[in-house]
């Protein structure tokens, strides 16, 4: 079994019998007493974010987990069909893993999926960023900004994002796929 000090962000813990994720934790010493791990996680089946409260030297359940690259082809129900690139084996992976950053998914892209010892996915992330095409947005009129001017763009997933006026329909951006944002026009 593990301490309090092998937590890391990114770690997967066995909490309450539940599979848990780190997304971040802090380490806080009072003036008096033991040291204390504040540790932000997410519920890995409800995707439930929760704090969860570690006195130091206590002992935890770390889960080790696989990490695979796959190659996203097709959305069927409420999973996404993604093959390995070396043994074409395909595996459903349910679309709750990848979050926010789904809408900006689009077919044949790399991600990574981890694993857990039953085989199981637990944890799916996208490319950082990913290069769209916009397929719909309003003209920019010049001459009316005093600040940095952003307006709202439909990208070839059907997401929405805010682009700068200079932005046309038909270029390619490049898209944090995380935040949502708008990073670079694609050349």
């Amino acid at each position: 079994m593990a301490t309090t000090s092998d937590i890391s962000k990114g770690a997967f813990l066995r909490y309450n019998g539940e599979l848990v994720m780190v997304t971040d934790y802090t380490h806080i010493t009072p003036g008096k007493g033991n040291a204390i791990y504040t540790v932000k996680s997410r519920n890995v089946k409800t995707g439930k974010q929760s704090e969860i409260r570690f006195r130091s030297g206590e002992k935890i359940e770390l889960v080790r987990v696989e990490t695979r690259e796959l190659q996203y082809l097709y959305q069927e129900g409420d999973s996404l069909v993604c093959m390995h690139p070396e043994t074409f084996e395909q595996l459903p992976v349910p679309m709750v893993l990848f979050g926010e950053s789904l809408k900006f998914l689009k077919e044949n892209t790399i991600v990574l999926v981890k694993f857990d010892d039953n085989d199981v996915p637990v944890y799916a992330e996208p490319p950082t960023h990913v290069e769209l095409e916009v397929t719909y947005t309003e003209p920019g009129l010049k001459g009316d900004t005093s600040t940095r001017a952003l307006k709202p763009a439909t990208v070839e997933t059907g997401a929405t994002v805010q682009v700068p006026l200079f932005v046309e329909a038909g270029e390619r951006i490049k898209v944090n796929a995380e935040t949502g944002e708008y990073v670079e026009r694609v050349k």
